[in-house]
């Protein structure tokens, strides 16, 4: 009997599980920072809904023609070649999961600092620390815990928005239509909001566990982009509602501000434990998911074969611990708008690729079993935009983006240094995908 797969509905509720996490807590005072505009602030988190959108629409269609769980792992290793594909696991390992962890301990540091009298980044080392140990312990641990905090964080947002519309308003929330803020900040403010709709692409990296997956996959992605998007929506709004736009700016703990509004600082109190409970959420799924990502790489590459040893139990404990020591890294080294534009800049380059193949794998093998729709203009318009905010983060953010390209530069390091393991070991193994094979010399 083979495997039991899963629906589009539990694949969607796995896209929203892991879209919902910190940047919905957190970014709306950075967006402030730079778009000082509530009109500007609703576009970009309408924005950053349609581009989750149009790239849930070419992942799906990437997942249907490359039905191989793995992600840009996987897609950029056949469109392109191992190289890039090595790339794409490289930055996964140091950027996708350990920055996600790092940011999520950061906000959970800005979020209990004042409650418990202690500096943010002790607090923050300490939960990846806490978390990696349970990681470390049993898979069933991983998994009830999970399963807890993800039902939490649903509910926590659900409560906030009906709360957040349901008082009257202590703010002069109805914005006029003037939008303030120039082509540089906007570009910026995506990035804050495309921190915080990352993970709309979850279910491609498990599409092999995917019931029918040409047609499961991409109700899935897009149905999960949706359903967040309008949450996002209805509780930024909720947030603006109830918290003067001043007492926001630059902030990250924005939903204890306006829970402080909306509850008193007693209620607060209960509302911040609870926010701090989504953040571990977060936090503990990218600590799960992520060394499964570098075991994987371990099979292919002989370089990491240590990060590929499991204990008695099949947990990948040296994987978990090789990434907190980068998340921990990250969190002593830098701060949370640092951690984000640092970690937004390559990701993003990724993402760009990942959604171009769609155009080259219509033109190597025709017509996919799934077709995104208005192909291949919402391609199009996602490079766009996707070239926009790389543009403006090289030319106004040159240090985050110059350590996301000396970050690929090491990658590209490793690569090349793991076929010399391989050759010295006497063998090569290179995952050289169908696509590259077609069109080798």
């Amino acid at each position: 009997m083979g495997r039991k797969k899963i629906g589009w509905i539990s694949a969607a509720a796995i896209v929203v599980a892991n879209m919902v996490g910190t940047g919905v807590f957190t970014g709306l005072g950075l967006q402030l920072a730079v778009v000082p505009s509530m009109a500007g602030i609703l576009l970009l988190w309408l924005g950053g809904g349609a581009i989750a959108v149009m790239g849930a629409l070419s992942y799906a269609e990437l997942g249907s023609r490359l039905p191989r769980s793995g992600g840009e792992y996987h897609f950029l290793s056949e469109l392109y070649h191992p190289f890039v594909g090595y790339l794409a696991g490289w930055v996964s390992l140091t950027v996708g999961f350990a920055a996600s962890v790092a940011l999520a301990a950061l906000a959970i540091g800005d979020y209990l600092g004042t409650l418990l009298s202690l500096p943010g980044q002790v607090i923050g080392v300490g939960v990846i620390l806490l978390v990696s140990l349970m990681h470390s312990n049993s898979l069933r641990s991983s998994s009830t815990v999970q399963l807890v905090l993800t039902g939490l964080k649903i509910a926590l947002v659900i409560f906030l928005i009906v709360l957040g519309w349901s008082l009257p308003a202590r703010t002069d929330w109805h914005w006029s239509w003037e939008v303030s803020g120039d082509l540089s900040s906007f570009a910026v403010g995506l990035v804050f909001v495309n921190f915080a709709y990352s993970g709309w692409n979850a279910a491609a990296y498990i599409v092999e566990e995917i019931r029918q997956p040409v047609k499961n996959l991409p109700r899935a992605l897009l149905g999960g982009a949706l359903v967040v998007t309008i949450m996002y929506l209805l509780l930024q709004v909720a947030f603006l509602r109830q918290t003067p736009v001043g007492s926001l700016v630059g902030e990250v703990a924005v939903g204890q501000l306006a829970a402080e509004n909306m509850l008193g600082t007693a209620g607060s109190h209960w509302v911040t434990l609870a926010i701090v409970a989504v953040l571990v959420s977060g936090l503990s799924a990218m600590i799960w998911i992520g060394p499964r990502v570098a075991r994987a790489m371990s099979k292919d590459y002989p370089l990491w074969q240590f990060l590929g040893q499991d204990n008695r139990r099949g947990i990948p404990v040296l994987a978990i611990w090789f990434q907190a020591f980068i998340s921990i890294l990250l969190v002593v080294t830098g701060s949370f708008q640092q951690v984000i534009l640092y970690s937004g800049f390559v990701l993003e380059m990724f993402t760009a690729l990942s959604v171009a193949g769609v155009i080259i794998l219509r033109w190597r093998r025709g017509v996919s079993p799934f077709q995104s729709p208005w192909f291949p203009w919402i391609q199009i318009v996602f490079l766009i935009i996707s070239l926009w905010i790389l543009g403006y983060l090289l030319v106004n953010n040159w240090a985050e983006s110059f350590w996301g390209l000396l970050n690929l530069g090491i990658g590209g390091l490793t690569f090349f240094w793991s076929r010399r393991v391989a050759r010295i070991r006497g063998r090569i193994s290179l995952p050289t995908g169908s696509l590259v094979k077609e069109h080798l010399p």
